[in-house]
């Protein structure tokens, strides 16, 4: 028996593009912030899009701009650079199987548009089986929004200084449990995420440096655990 044929291209870019429209919902104020805190910083609005444009890694884009404006050299800037986007690696890994035997003109495009957000998308429980128009539409949708929201946020840090005290921070948590919550389906994620979450309170409130790290590696720690003991 002949497999169904595949829908048009267009309906699946249309299935990614609605797939990721709640994680692009909560990151409109991530961006916002992005923006703000670009012009804020003394970068030019040119300057500040380009960030989103080029880069697109909310993250780094506030921890690079923070080192410039600390006059951290460009060495220090690419260093911490590759080890707060190093977990993208081991999404590429993940999707190796179903990425690499696509030509080279499908695994750029695909491996910029790389997120967490988009990997969350991909790769949950629900989702289809691997599509590349459906990875192309859900990267697309969530660029364009990042980008959109960037500009408006250096349009509002220039016309509204002081954007970046409203507390648009919290975006960023508000996205990751976006991402998180979804995906807990059994008993050893849910033991792995709330170890991490434990363990990143304390050391917050306890001024340990590093305990994001000491976060991870605990909720790894507990979720292998419990994958090993339970029945």
């Amino acid at each position: 028996m002949n497999a169904a044929p595949l829908p048009h291209p267009g309906r699946r870019l249309a299935r990614g593009a609605v797939a990721i429209a709640p994680l692009c919902l909560a990151v409109v104020p991530w961006g916002l912030l992005a923006g703000s805190y670009a012009v804020g910083s003394g970068l030019s609005p040119l300057e500040g899009q380009a960030l989103s444009l080029i880069l697109f890694a909310g993250a780094v884009q506030l921890v690079v701009i923070g080192m410039a404006q600390d006059g951290a050299s460009l060495a220090a800037m690419l260093l911490a650079t590759a080890f707060i986007t190093a977990r993208h690696l081991l999404y590429g890994l993940s999707l190796r199987d179903r990425v690499g035997t696509l030509p080279l003109r499908w695994r750029l495009p695909l491996g910029f548009l790389l997120t967490d957000e988009l990997f969350a998308v991909c790769t949950r429980h629900d989702a289809p089986a691997f599509d590349r128009w459906y990875m192309l539409g859900a990267g697309l949708v969530f660029y364009l929004v990042w980008n959109l929201a960037t500009l408006v946020g250096v349009v509002m840090g220039e016309t509204l200084p002081g954007i970046e005290g409203l507390g648009l921070e919290f975006a960023v948590a508000a996205t990751f449990i976006a991402i998180v919550v979804p995906n807990l389906v059994d008993r050893p994620l849910w033991v792995a995420a709330l170890s991490a979450l434990v363990v990143a309170v304390l050391a917050a409130h306890l001024g340990i440096s590093g305990g994001l790290v000491l976060a991870a590696l605990a909720g790894m720690g507990a979720g292998y655990v419990t994958e090993q003991v339970a029945p």
